[in-house]
């Protein structure tokens, strides 16, 4: 169960991921013991899966992001989830409700790459249908839950 305390350490480890214990010990009222013992046990149960930085795409030569729509048939939706997963480029895989079956983000290095990245996509066995949307601007991308 998620207590007052865990919703600070969070809160503080989203601000910061790399603070250390004993300075969120000071912002949250608590001992460094006590934040140990609670960021392992949120790490243990998989309220906290991880840490990674916030890592700019263009300055790694993927300069353009597409939200790609899939119908998937056959049944075989996990499977062919898990093919496109695979692929570096991709960087979320939903499965959704309505008239598309799975929902793709990616990162390209440009309209080649991501033309590529769709024809290979659509000679899987099991894609049926593509609608590809390229991203224009980002208004809002935050990977952080806000607690």
């Amino acid at each position: 169960m998620i207590d007052d305390l865990d919703k600070k350490i969070v809160r503080a480890l989203n601000e910061n991921a790399r603070k250390s214990f004993r300075e969120i010990a000071r912002e949250v009222g608590t001992s460094v013991t006590a934040v140990i013992h609670k960021v392992k046990e949120m790490e243990s149960r998989g309220t906290i899966r991880g840490y990674v930085p916030d890592v700019n795409p263009e300055h790694f030569g993927l300069s353009l992001a597409a939200v790609i729509a899939i119908r998937i048939s056959q049944g075989k939706l996990l499977e062919t989830q898990k093919k496109i997963s695979k692929d570096p480029r991709v960087v979320a895989v939903y499965d959704v409700t309505g008239e598309w079956d799975s929902l793709v983000i990616g990162y390209f290095k440009g309209r080649d790459d991501l033309n590529k990245f769709i024809k290979n996509l659509l000679a899987f066995r099991y894609v049926d249908r593509s609608v590809t949307h390229i991203v224009l601007n980002v208004v809002k991308e935050e990977r952080r839950v806000q607690v």
